[in-house]
């Protein structure tokens, strides 16, 4: 199919222009002012802006996860995501202990087929030892993969220790590759769940008073530490506070790059929520909300360059799975639902706000990921040649969250009744449309899975 999008303002992370897009087939072949090709469809975006698909690094669909799963499987997830401007995802992997990545590869890969939208996979390594590391070279080498993620904490599900990481480190820098980190320290962490429990202390409060800042800013610092022992290119997921910003910017006094990612929840909403009772646990999430302080710090992060993505951590569950702690906060499964939200709320509150710049917002929704992660220029941008992932927004469009309407498989909104400034109003997914007038055209098993290459943009 052909599309011509007529009079956009097309933004992307380095340049902002009003152009007219020609795309055939599923990529872009032509931008420029007043084009002339016939085409199939024609959208008038007069009046709105035109930026790449988001790309989300960090979600977790059909996770199993404390004894439960994830309400949000690759159609759901991937469906919603795209109704919200993100056109890829990338999920995690997660070894079992024990097993090999391949068996874990093979499960992921049968909950995948029918994704919506594309996506592509960190894989989780939470054993490590030598016939893994045979393994991993074979992710980066044969299957696309390069990110490994690492636990430093769930000690006895997913937590390696500092020697296991160190190993690990060597073997994905001589190949190309990427480490990424759940930055906690979970020896303090369940220390301090242990006492909370012993005292009789367990409302969701103090889920967030077990993780006390510390925790992140000291486990942020040991593994910059780590990489810059063995040169490896490293990735903290999910920064949510001002002392793991310290960790990484005392890092760059010694040269080092670390990249950064925050999430949504963490720029928006704060540990106030904790003091609603068991609706809290609708918050209950790893690392948990932090204090505006840290808020302000983020958004600082962003524009000084120091955290270089924004994803989501979405790992939803039904109210009925979050009551399975309703009277023990240690066993409410994490999670936050924010799939489809990400895009809308960093441009109602980043850009319309003041806060970050248009090619920032692309920056850290699409361009920096797609670079980081080894899918650049074919994603992650709008330039010829590229897949034409392409978000058609409002951006002076007014609308409320709420449960009723959004298209994520969970039973409560985290937002409910926030109104927010922009809407995606047409989505295209490689030169397809994915969604127009709020409804998602394509069908399951669409989604591709992007095979990425070896690491070598510095951003």
């Amino acid at each position: 199919m052909s599309i011509l999008i007529k009079n956009g303002y097309v933004v992307t992370a380095s340049e902002d222009f009003t152009a007219d897009i020609y795309i055939e087939g599923e990529k872009i072949v032509a931008i420029g002012k007043d084009l002339t090709y016939k085409a199939e469809k024609i959208i008038d975006a007069t009046g709105k802006l035109v930026f790449p698909g988001g790309i989300d690094p960090h979600v977790h669909l059909d996770m199993p996860f404390m004894g439960t799963s994830s309400s949000d499987d690759y159609e759901t997830g991937t469906g919603a995501a795209l109704h919200g401007g993100t056109t890829m995802v990338i999920d995690f992997i997660l070894q079992t202990q024990g097993d090999t990545l391949y068996n874990a590869l093979h499960a992921w890969q049968k909950r995948s087929a029918k994704a919506i939208g594309d996506y592509s996979y960190h894989m989780a390594v939470t054993d490590f030892n030598d016939k893994v590391a045979k393994e991993v070279v074979d992710m980066i080498e044969k299957e696309g993969i390069n990110s490994f993620k690492t636990f430093m904490a769930y000690k006895g599900a997913l937590m390696i220790d500092d020697g296991q990481m160190v190993n690990l480190m060597k073997v994905v820098k001589e190949h190309g590759g990427m480490v990424t980190v759940h930055a906690t320290n979970g020896d303090m962490i369940d220390a301090l769940i242990a006492k909370h429990r012993k005292e009789g202390k367990l409302s969701p409060l103090y889920h967030y008073l077990s993780q006390p800042e510390v925790t992140e800013a000291e486990a942020s610092a040991r593994f910059a530490d780590m990489l810059h022992y063995t040169g490896c290119t490293g990735y903290i997921v999910h920064m949510t506070c001002e002392g793991a910003l310290n960790a990484v910017r005392r890092a760059t006094l010694r040269n080092q790059k670390v990249y950064v990612e925050t999430c949504s929840q963490y720029l928006m909403i704060d540990a106030s929520l904790y003091d609603k009772g068991f609706e809290s646990a609708k918050w209950v999430m790893s690392p948990p909300l932090r204090e505006k302080k840290d808020q302000v710090a983020l958004w600082n992060g962003i524009n000084q360059g120091l955290i270089q993505t924004v994803g989501t951590d979405h790992c939803p569950f039904m109210w009925e799975q979050k009551k399975m702690g309703e009277h023990d906060f240690s066993k409410i499964p994490n999670g936050h639902p924010a799939i489809e939200h990400r895009m809308e709320f960093l441009f109602s509150e980043g850009v319309n706000k003041g806060k970050i710049s248009l090619s920032k917002y692309v920056e850290v929704t699409s361009t920096n990921a797609a670079k980081i992660f080894g899918m650049y220029p074919n994603k992650g941008t709008l330039a010829i040649g590229a897949d034409a992932d392409v978000v058609i927004f409002n951006p002076i469009k007014k609308h409320t969250i709420s449960v009723k309407t959004h298209h994520m498989r969970v039973d409560y909104s985290a937002y409910e009744g926030l109104e927010v400034t922009g809407k995606c109003e047409t989505v295209l997914l490689r030169g397809k449309v994915a969604v127009e007038n709020d409804k998602l055209v394509l069908q399951k098993g669409n989604g591709k899975f992007i095979k990425r290459g070896k690491i070598k943009e510095v951003i």
